[in-house]
């Protein structure tokens, strides 16, 4: 893969995480881009999320928790900018 479009990319997916949940460390982008391909792997293929869950229940759970850990940070930070300062 092209060094160049790694680097843009790794900034797209560091301005992502920043826009969703407010910060964007190294930890957060991978449990973004977790999510992301999760979620787009749940919506396309089911039966394959499904088959993944049942063979590892450890990972699903962590999983969920990723999934709630977004949600969380991203309506705090959604609710931090709505707030006048």
């Amino acid at each position: 893969m092209n060094k160049t479009f790694q680097e843009q990319f790794d900034g797209l997916i560091e301005k992502y995480t920043e826009l969703m949940v407010g910060e964007s460390d190294e930890q957060l982008q991978e449990k973004v881009k977790m999510w992301a391909l999760y979620n787009h792997i749940s919506k396309s293929m089911p039966p394959l999320t499904k088959h993944w869950n049942q063979l590892y229940p450890e990972a699903k759970a962590e999983m969920v928790e990723i999934v709630k850990e977004i949600k969380e940070l991203n309506e705090a930070h959604r609710a931090a900018q709505r707030k006048p300062e």
